[in-house]
């Protein structure tokens, strides 16, 4: 996960999905390293893509990811899923978190 995250801050999306491809025991904060990278890296339609997937994989997002995903969502103007994730969050006991809170306010707000 750090190397993920080390290539992401270097500008190589793809050197991180390549790593992240490699981990054979995901968790939610390799789910979240590779969302929020693709996220930070304007490309909103992986990360939707990842996060379904890591749903799949029966991993349960945490509030790093919620943030992530909804910035994605934000900058895809994507509101019918960014609603969708509002109703995890609640599901999730997060709707009191203030990060997560603004997330949703800038996501709504665009």
């Amino acid at each position: 996960t750090a190397l993920v995250n080390m290539y992401s801050k270097c500008g190589s999306l793809e050197y991180a999905r390549k790593v992240f491809d490699k981990i054979s025991d995901r968790n939610v904060v390799s789910w979240s390293a590779i969302i929020a990278a693709c996220t930070q890296h304007g490309h909103g339609r992986e990360a939707l893509q990842l996060f379904q997937q890591m749903q799949l994989d029966g991993v349960v997002p945490n509030q790093v990811t919620f943030v992530s995903i909804l910035s994605a969502c934000a900058s895809l103007g994507a509101l019918d899923e960014g609603k969708r994730i509002h109703s995890l969050i609640v599901g999730n006991g997060f709707e009191s978190d203030v990060v997560l809170a603004n997330s949703l306010i800038n996501m709504y707000g665009k």
